[in-house]
């Protein structure tokens, strides 16, 4: 904006010149007057709005790490993105109440280790185990059907991927939490299902939806999907593979109904899972520069006030 104005600046003075009378007259009249002191007096107040900017956002450097020890568990959190999860048997619809329960569940998960697999048609190991939860938030929120470009549901290729992100050196400490409507059968979800028991993961599953299930809208058309029979397509929610899948491998089946008491639910079953201490680096100490660059601006906002636009005359 600045540079823009300056812009205009130069192009209303010449433009006054030539209204004024003869070009060559008048700046024979001004002679005194330097475009480059008054390009270099612009320059000096960019450059002090500049290094304002810059010292308002306070720029740090980390002085010093420690190691934070935590006791806590690895958590896997899967998430269905499929567009089934756009139906709204539940308010507003199913994805975005699971999205709200993930996010209550993250903020309470503080010394676990927490890691995101989405899947729809395909499954995608979206954020590796880490105590990073609020890069895990921002995940969570912009996920979508969009996310995944394959549709369907691959509850086995999701839970496969989310045993392989846990590695194979212990037997315990290890959760998978599958939030989704379970709506397309999968055949290899309950192998999947009963691999990660054989690792020593527990699987804990969210129903969302009901079992009554809802239509779906078509996004571009904005009207009720229909299969290639033309019958309006139900979106329910398998219950029964849900609950299937958590007992194979010894985990609890939820409804979601009450988001806060889902949350206390999954809790109290990863509370009651034996700990491990787990590493967690922390930068403490952070050195602010914001005054080198406050200091810098106001010099040049000095200099700029002392600096005329006219040429010295010569003695």
């Amino acid at each position: 904006v600045l540079i823009l104005l300056f812009i205009l600046l130069v192009r209303w003075k010449k433009n006054t010149i030539r209204k004024i009378g003869d070009e060559k007259l008048i700046r024979q009249l001004i002679t005194d007057y330097s475009p480059k002191r008054f390009l270099f007096k612009f320059i000096l107040v960019l450059g002090a709005f500049v290094l304002t900017g810059l010292g308002v956002a306070n720029l740090q450097y980390p002085k010093q790490a420690e190691q934070v020890q935590r006791q806590g568990v690895d958590v896997i959190l899967v998430l269905d993105v499929s567009k089934s999860m756009l139906a709204r048997d539940i308010r507003p619809n199913r994805l975005e109440r699971a999205r709200q329960l993930v996010n209550k569940l993250i903020d309470k998960l503080r010394n676990d280790r927490v890691g995101l697999v989405l899947f729809a048609g395909r499954a995608y190991l979206q954020m590796p185990l880490t105590t990073d939860h609020s890069s895990a938030k921002i995940y969570v929120n912009s996920a979508s059907p969009e996310s995944v470009p394959a549709q369907g549901t691959v509850i086995g290729e999701a839970l496969t991927i989310s045993n392989n992100a846990f590695g194979q050196k212990e037997k315990k400490y290890k959760t998978v939490i599958l939030i989704t409507d379970g709506e397309d059968h999968d055949e290899k979800a309950l192998e999947a299902a009963a691999i990660l028991s054989e690792n020593g993961a527990i699987l804990h599953t969210i129903g969302v939806g009901s079992p009554e299930g809802a239509t779906l809208m078509d996004p571009v058309t904005q009207q009720q999907k229909r299969d290639a029979q033309g019958n309006v397509v139900i979106s329910r929610l398998n219950e029964a593979m849900l609950q299937e899948l958590a007992k194979a491998a010894n985990g609890t089946y939820q409804h979601l109904e009450n988001t806060d008491q889902a949350v206390n639910n999954i809790l109290e079953q990863i509370n009651g899972m034996e700990q491990k201490s787990i590493s967690d680096q922390s930068f403490i100490n952070y050195r602010s520069f914001f005054q080198w660059f406050i200091a810098v601006a106001l010099a040049f906002l000095l200099l700029d006030f002392f600096i005329s636009e006219r040429k010295r005359k010569m003695a």
